[in-house]
């Protein structure tokens, strides 16, 4: 059960995260103020998608997809709550950094462009520690990494790391359902279901991904 698994696995990123991010930001700490103000969010990134994949790593920061109409309030009550970061307002993030450094630790996203415009529509809810957050459901997990693989402005290593968190969310989730994938990569791009469901089979069949 997603659930479970999710649970664990962000107990696993988080405690590995801790081990090289100095000041580090825990998912949960930010899932409980933005829960504790009502604000409503998806958390996507590394520690919304390992669940998926089967594979939690080390991530320096929290990626949450907040609703268009709660991205201030997001942002002025984790400020408020951690007085250590400034914001730095951009078109489709705003990113929240140590304070006189370079170093992001959320990342507040903006549901401006597709995928992240349906992400509220294809989640599931998680419960850890009397915390209650959603996740992406796996064909939208798939979608937020097929959308970077396919950017034109994706710089070519990190197109890389994409596709092998694809491959690992395609290898360890037999079960997709092809309708809302084809859906989801025609909101990418038009006639990006073709190419969702074509990488699909070749990291099912152990074929090269070629980005």
């Amino acid at each position: 059960m997603i659930q479970q698994i999710q649970k664990k696995s962000l107990r696993t990123s988080t405690f590995l995260s801790r081990l090289y991010v100095k000041n580090m930001i825990t998912p949960l700490q930010v899932i409980k103020v933005l829960n504790e103000h009502k604000v409503s969010f998806v958390l996507v990134g590394l520690h919304g998608l390992s669940g998926w994949m089967r594979e939690p790593r080390a991530t320096q920061d929290v990626d949450v997809v907040v609703a268009a109409r709660h991205v201030k309030k997001a942002v002025a009550v984790l400020l408020d709550a951690f007085t250590n970061l400034e914001a730095v307002d951009l078109p489709v993030v705003t990113r929240l950094k140590l304070r006189g450094t370079d170093d992001v630790l959320i990342d507040v996203m903006k549901p401006l462009q597709q995928p992240h415009k349906e992400v509220f529509k294809n989640s599931v809810a998680v419960t850890e520690k009397g915390q209650t957050y959603r996740i992406p459901t796996v064909e939208m997990a798939l979608a937020l990494k097929f959308a970077p693989m396919v950017s034109l402005h994706r710089a070519d290593k990190d197109k890389y790391q994409d596709a092998h968190d694809f491959i690992l969310l395609v290898e360890n989730n037999l079960e997709l359902d092809s309708g809302k994938l084809a859906e989801l990569g025609d909101l990418v791009y038009p006639g990006g279901s073709k190419e969702i469901l074509e990488l699909v089979r070749k990291a099912r069949a152990g074929e090269k991904l070629i980005i």
